[in-house]
């Protein structure tokens, strides 16, 4: 009867077993088969777009209204579906105008969905565009999250923005080529945290509790690379305890990044106690592969002036603003803008 009762356990064991195996295979063949039909479209509206404005467009930019591509629509529209009505013929015009080049574009269609590359055909700018293809690639977004990352400006908000062309050009690069980040490309100014849901009369350590409750989306909106290592870390110097805020690890940068929360403006007297946990944490923390700490002063409000005097940057110290409410959007770009034209001319300057 044991017997029996062992065999009976086996098969059961064998069998589930061999649905396990089996059930990875469809997913993987599944997963596959979705992989190359996107390949397949992705390549489809690439040659169509190649075709039409080099054939028909003659390589003339801003004749996309051309009577020849709508009579092209409404005629593959009834063959073949909306899918290639004028619209979208449009948009396989724009899609090769953009990615001109057939080996760079067979690349990224293996990385990206063609919703993605709806998205990035939208942004002229080619080093903006760029930026956002080399971060969706580094952080893995969805077209849902790209979507969200353009409509908040993230490429005006982040420090390489403020750069001259060829500095930005050289980081992008770096980022698609060696998958290697500079500080610029992860600093950001404003950081959009309008995700936390605040009282008015809300104190640091409300703020501190609900970033860690939206811990996902704090680190969506600093980027996939940080790690969360702890929060009040305390340290003690001399007979005196300190407590740092909030701790992360960022791991393409390989450093160690503190995050100190400030209700109001930013004063000039926390760079002294900021300075004193970089160099505790360069003596006690950093391992010998790691570059130095880093730490960003989240603020309600800051001075510009006052952060430009002070040139924290050099002593790895970054001041930025967060923004609980977010403005009207051209409220938005024209603070952005304005930050961008100042941050250049002071590199100009320099």
């Amino acid at each position: 009867m044991g017997n029996m009762v062992n065999d009976t356990n086996t098969e059961v064991k064998n069998n589930f077993e061999y649905y396990s195996a089996i059930k990875e295979i469809i997913e993987k063949g599944k997963s596959q088969a979705v992989v190359h039909v996107n390949s397949i479209l992705t390549h489809t509206y690439w040659g169509i777009g190649k075709l039409i404005q080099e054939s028909i467009l003659k390589g003339e930019k801003g004749k996309y209204g051309d009577s020849t591509v709508k009579d092209l629509g409404e005629r593959l529209s009834i063959e073949y579906g909306s899918g290639f009505g004028y619209r979208n013929l449009l948009r396989m015009i724009k899609f090769y105008s953009c990615f001109p080049e057939k080996e760079n574009m067979t690349t990224l269609s293996a990385l990206f969905s063609w919703s993605h590359f709806v998205e990035f055909i939208k942004i002229d700018d080619p080093l903006k565009r760029d930026f956002y293809i080399g971060m969706c690639k580094n952080d893995g977004w969805s077209v849902r999250t790209l979507r969200e990352r353009i409509n908040s400006m993230m490429f005006e908000r982040t420090a390489i923005s403020k750069n001259p062309d060829e500095v930005i050009r050289r980081d992008i690069e770096s980022l698609h080529r060696d998958r290697k980040m500079s500080t610029s490309m992860f600093l950001r100014d404003p950081y959009l945290l309008d995700f936390l849901e605040l009282n008015h009369d809300f104190s640091e350590r409300d703020l501190e509790e609900a970033i860690l409750v939206e811990l996902e989306r704090f680190i969506l909106e600093f980027g996939s690379d940080f790690a969360f290592m702890g929060r009040q870390k305390r340290i003690q110097v001399g007979g005196n305890d300190y407590y740092i805020d909030l701790l992360f690890y960022h791991r393409k940068l390989r450093r160690l990044v503190l995050i100190e929360l400030k209700l109001g403006e930013f004063k000039p007297e926390y760079k002294g106690q900021v300075e004193l946990y970089l160099k505790w944490l360069a003596k006690n923390e950093k391992q010998d592969f790691e570059e130095d700490p880093i730490a960003i002063i989240l603020c309600a409000s800051k001075d510009n002036e006052v952060v430009e005097l002070m040139d924290l940057d050099k002593e790895n110290i970054h001041i930025s603003e967060y923004w609980l409410k977010l403005p009207p959007i051209e409220v938005l770009k024209e603070k952005l803008h304005k930050a961008i034209e100042l941050g250049k001319a002071r590199v100009e300057v320099e």
